[in-house]
């Protein structure tokens, strides 16, 4: 019995591993550029839990699903808090963009989701904190 745990073990490893962006970029992520154009300062993206997204949009927090295996992205329903800021149609628009990428490239410390459209958000990842 013991000599089977043991050779279960690999496979429950390789089952648990986790095949989404997360587990190919699992940082935090700040957002430089929307559409080909500057980005809204402070906004995150948090890739460091299996199967979720969270981050900092210009003025509320948000939270989804994600499930799908890299390199494409398939983001769930967005939660977020609902504070009003001068910065709202930006956040809207984050907001509105995010959950239609489908696909995740990353480049080093570049992570790029885009999707058919054309349509593209550039992110750099965050220095790890000391």
């Amino acid at each position: 019995m013991r000599y089977l745990a043991l050779l279960l073990l690999p496979l429950c490893l390789a089952a648990c591993q986790d095949e989404t962006v997360s587990g190919y970029a699992g940082a935090v992520w700040t957002l430089t550029e929307m559409e080909g154009a500057e980005a809204p300062a402070g906004v995150t993206l948090d890739l460091t839990e299996q199967g979720r997204i969270s981050g900092q949009a210009p003025c509320n927090l948000y939270s989804a699903t994600q499930s799908v295996p890299y390199p494409w992205i398939e983001i769930g329903p967005i939660v977020a808090t609902e504070r009003a800021c001068p910065e709202l149609a930006a956040e809207d628009r984050y907001l509105t963009l995010l959950p239609q990428m489908t696909l995740a490239e990353v480049q080093g410390d570049v992570l790029i989701l885009s999707n058919t459209d054309g349509q593209m958000l550039v992110f750099t990842r965050q220095a790890a904190a000391p």
